[in-house]
């Protein structure tokens, strides 16, 4: 674990003390090694499903797929936001990459924990440099008012999980995953258990976000620079999915009729998202509403708590991560280029960048689950958990996988097809930079459709 933790300490260091014309490529490097070393977690021969075990953190199958993904994607932050961040101080710039890895190092921390304290404490501190890179480097005059939504949605459903924690603290006496689960039931009432379960779900399904509590993510997404979409999109909602995994083992099972209000919310979000989505002129919000689309379906996954369930809500959780990304990062090359979100505005860009219309459509196609990528797994074993919990859900589920692959086509038609506006016409070519971002989001994609067993969890 600490040859990860270091590295990525020393990157600040290296931020602060790297040359002008170095920083860029020194981060670069430095953090594509770390992400190396990273994917030797993947690995797993433990037979207790525990490894790189100490008494703070340690990896298992669950959490190893999410730590080499939080790796993977800092140096693509990086190589996303250099031409974002050209025309900046060179202060500025320094102090942008060591949010960026401040992000990383609290994620690996909150996603390795052993402790419930400590992942609580690291929940909480991804909002800090998040809020920041929203609120200064944002693009639009609204982004003060997209950081205090941001903050103030999940502050306010975070504090009753820490009362939560200090009252399981105080009635077993410790908070480590690794002695909790073999306690047993904890001896409570009714209906204390009832409260307990709400306020420790309720911080994990606003931040992924439940349809509801949803609105904060279209205004956070819309204002952040490339690099807050991106670790938004692909690893911050995560962390609700992973919470909620994490409690649900925790938690007394006599509150499973619970589920049942926030498993309808989060099918019928999917169907009410994914119709906004639409409706959508923005590039970027359209992007961010599909988000809590998926999201809406990881939570129903999560919720039903069977073993399918909750494979195919990892696999999901790890396909949308790259692929909302990889669709942030294309929204920005659009943005760099026209200055505008508005999809009418970019109609026919296939004329002019056809390699880039070649992105888009790989990336479209992955958004809609199109088979055999990870995506498509992830959707169909979490639709046939959700059948045999209960078959109306092939209602919600079906009607929503249709809206899904209407709203990803209709976002590739309307940026790249149709004729070519007069403003367009003198756009600058795409960068081998851009090209290299875009084959880094995708290959992963690609290569575990050959061995999905890596993302399946415990399922294996």
């Amino acid at each position: 674990m600490l040859k990860i933790l270091i590295p990525t300490l020393l990157l600040i260091p290296t931020s602060w003390l790297a040359k002008a014309k170095w920083l860029w490529p020194t981060t670069l490097l430095h953090s594509f090694i770390i992400t190396l070393f990273s994917l030797a977690w993947l690995k797993n021969t433990s037979e207790t499903n525990w490894s790189t075990l100490n008494p703070y953190m340690a990896t298992e199958p669950l959490s190893s797929p999410l730590l080499t993904l939080t790796c993977w994607l800092l140096p693509l932050m990086i190589l996303a936001s250099q031409n974002h961040l050209a025309q900046d101080p060179l202060m500025r710039q320094r102090i942008y990459i060591t949010l960026l890895v401040t992000v990383q190092l609290s994620l690996i921390m909150a996603f390795a924990g052993t402790e419930l304290t400590m992942f609580y404490v690291m929940f909480e501190t991804t909002l800090i440099p998040t809020l920041i890179l929203i609120t200064r480097w944002g693009n639009q005059m609204e982004r003060l008012n997209a950081g205090t939504y941001f903050l103030f949605y999940t502050l306010a459903s975070s504090l009753p999980l820490l009362i939560t924690l200090l009252a399981l603290q105080n009635k077993t006496g410790t908070l480590s995953l690794l002695i909790i689960q073999l306690l047993g039931p904890i001896p409570i009432s009714p209906y204390v258990n009832i409260i307990w379960w709400t306020t420790s779900l309720l911080a994990f399904l606003v931040k992924m976000p439940l349809y509801g509590v949803h609105l904060w993510l279209a205004k956070a997404h819309v204002e952040a620079p490339i690099a807050g979409s991106m670790i938004l999109a692909a690893v911050l909602l995560k962390l609700g999915g992973y919470g909620m995994m994490r409690m649900m083992l925790i938690l007394s099972p006599l509150a499973k009729e619970l589920c049942y209000p926030f498993i309808i919310l989060a099918l019928w979000g999917v169907l009410m998202t994914s119709s906004i989505c639409l409706r959508q002129t923005d590039l970027k919000s359209l992007i961010a509403y599909s988000s809590v689309s998926h999201m809406g379906l990881v939570a129903a996954a999560i919720l039903i708590q069977t073993p399918w369930g909750l494979t195919g809500a990892l696999i999901l959780m790890i396909a949308h991560g790259l692929t909302s990304s990889a669709l942030f990062c294309l929204a920005n090359t659009n943005y760099e280029r026209t200055h505008s979100r508005t999809m009418i505005l970019t109609r026919g860009s296939q004329m002019i960048l056809p390699l880039m219309a070649t992105w888009w459509l790989i990336t479209c196609l992955a958004n809609l689950a199109l088979p055999p990528l990870p995506n498509d797994m992830g959707e169909l074993i979490i639709i046939s958990a959700l059948l045999g919990w209960s078959w109306w859900t092939i209602i919600f589920t079906g009607a929503g996988a249709l809206i899904t692959a209407t709203y990803s086509l209709y976002m590739y038609l309307m940026t790249q097809r149709g004729p070519v506006p007069n403003h367009m016409i003198s756009m600058n070519p795409s960068h081998s930079r851009e090209h290299l971002l875009l084959t880094l989001h995708l290959l992963p994609l690609l290569l575990l459709v050959f061995k999905p067993t890596t993302i399946w969890g415990s399922a294996y």
